[in-house]
């Protein structure tokens, strides 16, 4: 008894109870693992969890203890309560899918300008609320870091191609990096971020910037707001009626 109670591992339930349940322990980890693109052995180095004892716990004829879950759960950077909700995303993911069939063509009528003295952001197709992809258009005048401020943070990700002139962009751990126009990068946005132009009056970018929070559109231009506010130079126009 006190073996068992240690033990990392304990036996799975009767193949047939399994195979009543639509979502097992199994199943999960495969389903994570494939959509991944991991083999077994790629996992199981991941997880720090033996490739026999994965195999068989894929395969639902072993499961693992509260503590080996949780273990499990922080080596694949997710909570607990992240790693078993797959089986409520995967039941919903199954449902009929609603299609909205939104669209939004860019006109003067769904753009929203914000100017400062160093930058000029458009808001493109803010007719459409909850978007999780926010496209803009930066017109950037800054040529130094100290006109441009302080580095921006928000949440998400973010594609950065020049249009017009030359870019050199800041990143909080990486060296300026110049990009010329049909250049791109793409970066994670909640690490300090700022651009500005080189060798040219002013470059011209296209961002998109991506985050699951359906909120992103207004949390960057609350970001952009902040740092009109401590600059003292504001031209805010919104053209959408």
């Amino acid at each position: 008894m006190r073996q068992a109670a240690r033990d990392d591992l304990k036996p799975s339930r009767g193949d047939d109870e399994m195979a009543n349940e639509d979502n097992t322990l199994g199943r999960l980890i495969r389903i994570l693992r494939q959509q991944n693109g991991w083999t077994l052995k790629q996992m199981s180095e991941k997880v720090n969890i033996p490739l026999s004892t994965l195999a068989k716990v894929e395969s639902d004829k072993l499961s693992l203890t509260y503590d080996k879950l949780q273990q499990l759960a922080a080596r694949l950077g997710m909570s607990l309560t992240e790693f078993l909700g797959q089986a409520e995303s995967r039941a919903l993911a199954t449902e009929p899918q609603i299609v909205t069939a939104r669209r939004s063509v860019m006109s003067k009528d769904n753009v929203v300008e914000i100017n400062t003295p160093n930058y000029g952001y458009e808001y493109l197709c803010t007719d459409l609320r909850d978007k999780r992809m926010v496209p803009i258009l930066g017109r950037i005048r800054a040529h130094d870091i100290t006109e441009f401020g302080d580095l921006v943070t928000h949440s998400g990700e973010e594609f950065i191609y020049v249009l017009e002139g030359s870019l050199e962009v800041h990143l909080q751990f990486y060296k300026p990096i110049r990009l010329n126009a049909g250049q791109g990068i793409y970066l994670d946005s909640s690490m300090g971020h700022a651009y500005t132009a080189v060798d040219c009056d002013s470059a011209l970018m296209l961002a998109v910037c991506s985050s699951e929070d359906p909120s992103l559109e207004g949390e960057l231009m609350s970001v952009i707001g902040s740092e009109i506010d401590s600059a003292g130079a504001t031209n805010i126009k919104e053209s959408k009626k």
